[in-house]
Formats: C-alpha cells, structure tokens, sequence
C-alpha cells in the first residue's frame, strides 16, 4: 500500500517530457511532503534529472503540473522558480574556482540582494548594510557545513568533498522553502559520504524539505522519510525506504538493468 503524505509541499501531477519522441518522463505523479527528505531513485536513464530539470525551470514539460505552495510554478524560469524559495545542487560541480570560498556561497543570495545600479555606483549606506548581513548570512552556512576556517580559500584548492560540500551551503545559503539535492554523494569516499549524510540529517532536523537524487542506496535509505522509484520515465513505486527495499518491482528495475549490462 502506498504511504499516504501529509503536508504535501510540492505536488507532481501527470508530469511528461519527450526527448527526440521518446518519452523522458510519463505521465509522473507524487508529493513531497513539508519538513521530509523524499529521495527520488531509479536506474541510469529513468528520468530523475530531466524530473529535478523541470522543477528547477531548466526545462518546460510536454504536459502535467507542478504544484509548489498551492501555486502552479509549471514553465516558469529557473530564476522566477529561485524567487520562489526552490534552490538546487548539481550533479556536476558548478562553482568558480578563482573564486573565494565566501563568493561562491555569496552567489546563492543574488535573489536577496536587490538595490540598484545607482545604489551601487554612490555606495550608499543601505547597500553596505545589505553586503554586511548578506556576508554574515554566508559565513553562518559556511560554519554550519564545516567550511568556516575555508572562507578566503579559493574554491578550486578545496577537496571535491569540501566543493561539494560549498555546493550544499550555496544551496541552503538563501534559507529556501524546498531544495533539490543531485547526486550529493557523486564521486565521494565513504567517509566525505558519511559526512554528507550527516549535513542532511542535521538539516532535516531544522524543519529544511529536500527533494534527493541519488544512486547510494545506503544513504537513501539512512536518511529518507519517503522514496519515489522511477524506471523508463515511469513511477513503479513509492513508499517508505523498508518497503521499497523489498518492493519486487524495484528489485528487478535495479538486479534487471544489472544483469543486462553484467
């Protein structure tokens, strides 16, 4: 039976996207439920990045909705849906490394920065009062994700652990309604994924709505409330992690593909 979400934050409804005729996404439908990690999970090329790409407004659906806060965000622009308080991570590193540590969580206020180029030309005292309480706002996240002592580093001499990680606070930086999480753990050793697990735990535990992309099957289950399965851009499954462990259909999505390609 499937479980029964309460508080539905973000609803997915009949959501589909083809790609050269092909189906990506068919016809998918779920909630996340607010103040849980909904971990979405499938094989390679069952659609869950094309999904977090139309969340994010990197890419319009064919058909369906996307239902956040009661308001339907469904084609709107990737800036107007991080206006709305939806932040995402990436599955491929996306900072900039000539830049500080501190700047490349900076960039994850934009939304809040506001003034004007006027502002910015006279240097007025309201604009430096906003860099200051935007630059402490990012050396607070960078405390929380153990990045505190690595502020005036440049990015590219972290660690990959410690560029994901500056990933993750970018992301959480803005205090976003919901956040999407792609493959945090991509490319980590055990104990950066142990870490990584951690920071979500603690997040979650602050009230924070993730919506998690992943491959590691033992941090989705260590740190979901509630999993979504996708296979060929279809739902097969959800519920919560021990039943989706022994769900038949997800075991021969996965030991299926696996014997395919063995």
């Amino acid at each position: 039976m499937e479980q029964r979400l309460a508080s539905p934050l973000l609803q997915i409804s009949g959501l589909t996207r083809h790609f050269g005729g092909l189906p990506a996404l068919d016809q998918v439908s779920f909630q996340v439920a607010e103040g849980r990690v909904t971990a979405l999970i499938g094989p390679n090329g069952a659609g869950k990045t094309t999904l977090i790409n139309c969340l994010s407004g990197v890419l319009e659906p064919d058909s369906g909705t996307i239902i956040f806060q009661d308001r339907d965000i469904t084609g709107l622009s990737p800036h107007q849906v991080a206006r709305l308080g939806i932040a995402r991570t990436f599955q491929n590193l996306r900072i900039f490394p000539r830049m500080s540590v501190l700047d490349n969580v900076l960039c994850g206020l934009t939304v809040q920065a506001g003034g004007s180029l006027l502002e910015a030309l006279l240097r007025t005292p309201g604009l430096r009062h906003r860099e200051r309480r935007l630059k402490l706002t990012a050396l607070e996240a960078l405390d929380s994700f153990g990045l505190g002592d690595k502020a005036g580093w440049p990015a590219g001499a972290l660690s990959y652990g410690d560029k994901k990680r500056v990933e993750m606070a970018r992301a959480f930086v803005s205090q976003p309604v919901l956040i999407l999480l792609d493959e945090p753990v991509a490319g980590l050793n055990p104990e950066e994924t142990a870490q990584i697990a951690a920071l979500i735990r603690q997040m979650r535990v602050y009230g924070k709505t993730m919506l998690l992309v992943e491959h590691d099957m033992d941090l989705v289950m260590g740190v979901s409330d509630h999993v979504v399965v996708l296979d060929g851009g279809c739902r097969i499954a959800q519920g919560p992690p021990d039943e989706i462990q022994v769900n038949p259909l997800v075991l021969e999505a996965y030991l299926g593909r696996m014997s395919a390609t063995a």
